[in-house]
């Protein structure tokens, strides 16, 4: 089964039982919307910059990958379809976002806008449902063929945005909405290979407990385990700056990326050994 690209999403299916959802990599923007985006807006400064590349080694895995084209900007495909709040008392960051993770307006109309409910209905089945349709199906053959499903959900954020946590985040973040998302022995896997290293901080359920995706598809009671991996850009690139002011899309390091790359492939082995097929 060869590479499946639609319009919302890239698809690469896999021969195992992991699942990497790449919701929040892509960078493309409606020739439509683009007028009304200041052009801090058209740079995306925070893009999960060159997270599907990042894990492009899980193919060797057997690993299906589904890539999201679409900027965050347009729609959070990590967000649920009624825009409730994921994490009480922060900042939001919303299904249609209207301003940036530091508060700076992504539309001419100021930080004051908000973007229509009829438009934020029309991206949801535009974008968001076919990004959604396509996992719910994946994740569904999975099962019918492994008998369970891993979802890994890969993000990656700036190590230091003040706006949504306090200081620098750790390296590795994990999130399990708090252990609901997936069985202990995925989690007590996980800790004991994040302990055994020492280049890498890492917590789990600190800051980011998981998003929709993980939330909404980890159900071990329905063979699926899901978990989230949020990662500090600064341990596989060099990490924009947080400004104001239009930036180019930062490159990614590959003398960085080789030693992360080496643990990710560690963890995922692990975690496919730990749940019998």
């Amino acid at each position: 089964m060869g590479i499946a690209t639609i319009d919302t999403h890239t698809l690469h299916p896999g021969s195992s039982a992991l699942i990497i959802s790449v919701p929040h990599a892509g960078t493309a923007l409606p020739p439509d919307l683009l007028p009304r985006l200041t052009p801090l807006a058209q740079a995306q400064p925070d893009t999960d910059w060159h997270v599907d590349r990042l894990y492009d080694f899980a193919r060797e895995l057997g690993a299906s990958l589904l890539v999201a084209r679409y900027s965050r900007f347009v729609i959070d495909l990590n967000r649920p379809p009624d825009d409730a709040a994921l994490y009480q008392g922060t900042p939001r960051t919303g299904l249609c976002p209207a301003l940036t993770f530091s508060g700076l307006p992504l539309y001419y109309a100021g930080a004051a806008y908000t973007v229509p409910t009829a438009e934020v209905q029309q991206r949801r089945l535009a974008y968001w449902q076919p990004y959604h349709d396509a996992l719910r199906a994946l994740i569904a053959a999975t099962i019918a063929h492994h008998g369970y499903a891993l979802l890994l959900d890969a993000h990656s954020i700036r190590s230091v945005v003040p706006r949504l946590f306090a200081g620098r985040l750790p390296d590795i973040n994990v999130g399990t909405n708090d252990a609901r998302s997936c069985d202990p022995g995925i989690i007590e896997t996980l800790r004991q290979l994040l302990t055994a290293q020492q280049q890498y901080s890492w917590v789990i359920d600190g800051r980011f407990k998981g998003g929709y995706i993980t939330r909404h598809y980890g159900q071990p009671s329905h063979q699926v385990q899901a978990l989230q991996i949020e990662l500090a850009q600064c341990t596989y690139m060099l990490e924009p700056e947080d400004v104001a002011i239009p930036a180019p899309a930062p490159t990614g390091d590959e003398q960085r990326m080789a030693p992360l790359r080496v643990l990710l492939r560690a963890a995922l082995k692990a975690l496919l050994a730990t749940i019998p097929a």
